[in-house]
C-alpha cells in the first residue's frame, strides 16, 4: 500500500510552502514527490509512535517530522481526505512547528515504481 500526503501550513513558512511524500506501508520507507519551501530529504524511514507516524532520515534515526494520529498500520489503512496536525523538528532540534497532513491518494495495490529512489535497490 502507498499512501500519498501532502504537508502544508507551515508556521512561519510562506504559505505556498508544501511538500508531497509518498509513503510505502511495506517497505517502511518514504520518497518526497514535490515540494517548495520546505526542506525535506528524497528519502527516508516510516516508524510508528504512539502520537502518530514518524517520517525519518535514512537511517531512520530521530523522525524529521510527525504526522499525529496518522496510523499507517491500521487493518485497511488510512482513508482518502483524513487530515491531521504535523509536527516538524526544525533542524533536527527539539523546538517544532506544527503544520498540516492530509491524506491525497491511497494505492492499495502493490507498485513497482520504474526506478527506484531508496539506497539498495536495483537498477537505480
Amino acid at each position: 500500500m502507498r499512501i500519498t500526503v501532502k504537508l502544508d501550513g507551515f508556521e512561519g513558512a510562506p504559505s505556498a510552502a508544501y511538500a508531497i511524500l509518498w509513503l510505502d506501508k511495506e517497505t517502511r520507507r518514504w520518497s518526497r514527490e514535490g515540494h517548495q519551501a520546505v526542506e525535506v530529504p528524497d528519502w527516508g524511514g516510516l516508524r510508528s509512535g504512539l502520537n502518530g507516524t514518524m517520517i525519518c532520515d535514512q537511517h531512520v534515526g530521530d523522525p524529521i517530522c510527525v504526522l499525529e494520529r496518522l496510523d499507517v498500520d491500521a487493518p485497511g489503512g488510512p482513508c482518502e481526505g483524513l487530515a491531521g496536525r504535523v509536527l516538524w523538528y526544525v533542524d533536527g532540534a527539539t523546538a517544532k512547528s506544527t503544520g498540516r497532513w492530509h491524506v491525497q491518494c491511497i494505492d492499495r495495490e502493490q507498485i513497482r515504481a520504474e526506478r527506484g529512489v531508496f539506497a539498495g535497490e536495483e537498477g537505480i
